[in-house]
């Protein structure tokens, strides 16, 4: 697609990316909603217990898992601190890294986790899947790979929440 740098988006073209970027918003609103009235989690002790349960021993250091959930890491810091205190997590030193943080998911959260996901996956379903035809999902996939292949990100491993 050709486009001039030196333009300004059309009135159109901002109506569009006004459109999408308010129904993302709404939507994650009331995912996390969702999510939190029926499981008592948020969408980022969400992020967080997805990595975890996706990694070895459900186990991450806390640079890596910062870097797959997109967090600063004083961010990601506090939030594990207050998911701590919920016994979600628990956090070690690393036994080869004199600075370093695993950071662990517990047995009670990987089962929050678990079954969280029931719902929330009911939620994304209910929200997204159930909204678009088949057509359009494949038409969203090939906009979402599009934009990720312009900004120079991959794209998501797992569903992200």
């Amino acid at each position: 697609m050709a486009s001039n740098h030196r333009t300004m988006p059309t009135q159109e073209q901002l109506r569009v990316w006004r459109d999408y970027i308010e129904t993302a918003q709404a939507l994650r609103t009331r995912l996390g909603s969702r999510l939190l009235s029926e499981s008592s989690l948020s969408t980022g002790d969400y992020q967080v217990l997805l990595a975890l349960t996706e990694a070895p021993q459900h186990t991450l250091r806390s640079a890596e898992l910062a870097a797959l959930v997109g967090w600063e890491r004083s961010r990601l810091s506090h939030h594990l601190g207050r998911m701590e205190k919920r016994h979600l997590i628990r956090r070690v030193p690393c036994i080869d890294d004199v600075h370093g943080v695993d950071v662990i998911a517990t047995d009670y959260g990987r089962e929050a986790f678990r079954a969280g996901s029931v719902p929330h996956l009911r939620a994304v379903r209910e929200l997204f899947v159930e909204a678009l035809t088949p057509q359009q999902l494949a038409h969203l996939d090939d906009i979402s790979a599009a934009l990720q292949r312009h900004l120079g990100v991959d794209g998501p491993a797992a569903p992200a929440a």
